[in-house]
């Protein structure tokens, strides 16, 4: 196609991912007079990975979606372009509403079960502070991804190395920011009887219009129609991802979770929606839904030959994973900079910490190879099936990862200092 191979690196200028440690850093940690609802309301917490969770879901599938449909020459003329992308965003404002819903219905649920209690201010204020952040931060990054595909077509290069790691570095920041006012903004008017209820209904009642544009693209249509178990899913996997986090958060042996749960997650989700978004374009590029390539005929391909072949997307997956441990270790020097009191700095921490990104970056580029064969292979698209499940299970991976390595690492620390102590006391007097 002659497309410029231009690499966008998912470490490099990502400020979406730094902005993003020091937002919840501020929402979690710095006290009632900061961010008074994410201290009183714990099930906000449940609420930020599936929230975050939405760009895998949602904003990286239509970066895919989109550069797809660019790489193959879907949106070169004007009329096709703007049937495309209208009805692309209106999908994704239909998906977000009822997500962020579904995603408030989990984390009161996972809270109610765990607590043994449900209040109904709470459902309220979680609802819509759910829905609106979903939906605002659907429509911002939607636009956001047109703007940049469109742009990354015109100068000939390559939409998949630009688009879908902006939006998963932006959509960290952006989710996060308009959760953390919006909640907030929520909590102050708590009083107010009407003022949630509202909301959350204004927001169902636009879902009708946005169908209807929707119903212009028939694509697009069957996916409102048929797509919704991928993303729902991935929405209750991160959901879980969620209660880790709500459950460990409080805890001094987890002090410092919440600066690094959103990077680990966040590039996780960001290196594997890059890879899939790769494989699909190349996919659609040479060969049809149904049938693959002679070299990929294996469902489920030997680990070494999906990161140790010169095939191009053995190649990438390798280029990705090389970035891993690099890439944490600056942002791990930069959190430390910036917050070195609220993170733990031990080199057996540091050890296990980018061994837990490793492990996750590994296994997400794999099951990213087996899935986007299988969904091509039931003919499926695996821009709309395959980004959704990796991300979601991503967020729990990362989260259940980070949380063992804080685990590990106190319990390390401690029998050290026990030891410490038992040895001084059995010294000389």
């Amino acid at each position: 196609m002659g497309l410029k191979r231009a690499w966008v690196s998912p470490f490099t200028p990502s400020p979406g991912e730094m902005f993003c440690c020091a937002a919840l850093l501020m929402m979690t940690l710095q006290g009632p007079e900061h961010w008074p609802a994410f201290v009183e309301i714990k099930d906000l917490l449940t609420l930020v990975p599936p929230l975050v969770g939405l760009k895998g879901n949602l904003e990286m599938t239509l970066a895919s979606r989109l550069s797809t449909a660019a790489n193959t020459g879907q949106i070169d003329d004007p009329q096709e372009q703007y049937r495309v992308i209208s009805s692309n965003l209106a999908l994704i404002q239909v998906q977000a509403t009822v997500v962020g819903l579904l995603a408030a219905m989990a984390a009161l649920l996972l809270g109610a079960v765990s607590r043994g209690e449900l209040d109904f201010a709470t459902v309220k204020l979680l609802c819509a502070s759910s829905v609106s952040t979903a939906f605002l931060a659907a429509f911002v990054l939607g636009v956001l991804m047109v703007c940049i595909v469109i742009g990354a077509r015109k100068l000939g290069v390559n939409p998949d190395n630009i688009a879908t790691p902006i939006a998963a570095s932006l959509g960290d920041l952006v989710t996060l920011s308009i959760l953390a006012f919006i909640s907030n903004f929520f909590y102050k008017h708590k009083d107010n009887q009407f003022l949630t209820p509202l909301v959350c209904i204004g927001f169902m009642a636009l879902t009708p219009v946005w169908v209807l544009i929707a119903k212009q693209n028939p694509p697009v249509m069957k996916i409102l129609k048929f797509g919704w178990f991928p993303i729902i899913l991935a929405m209750l996997i991160s959901s879980f991802g969620g209660l880790i986090l709500n459950k460990t958060i409080s805890k001094e042996q987890y002090k410092g979770m919440a600066i690094f749960t959103p990077i680990i997650c966040g590039v996780g989700g960001n290196l594997v929606a890059i890879q899939t978004s790769r494989i699909s374009t190349f996919l659609h590029m040479w060969s049809t839904p149904g049938v693959l390539p002679l070299w990929m005929k294996k469902i489920w391909p030997n680990p070494c030959s999906t990161f140790c072949t010169s095939e191009i997307n053995s190649m990438s997956a390798r280029v990705l994973i090389f970035l891993v441990i690099p890439g944490h270790l600056i942002f791990f020097y930069v959190i430390y900079l910036v917050e070195g009191h609220s993170v733990p700095n031990s080199k057996i921490f540091v050890a296990f910490y980018l061994l837990a990104g490793l492990i996750q970056v590994t296994i997400l580029l794999y099951l990213a190879e087996v899935m986007a064969r299988l969904m091509w292979h039931q003919a499926l698209d695996p821009d709309n099936h395959c980004i959704p499940y990796l991300t979601g299970l991503g967020d729990l991976l990362g989260t259940g990862l980070l949380a063992l390595c804080f685990l590990i690492s106190w319990l390390l620390q401690s029998e050290a200092e026990l030891d410490r102590i038992s040895g001084s006391a059995s010294g000389p007097s």
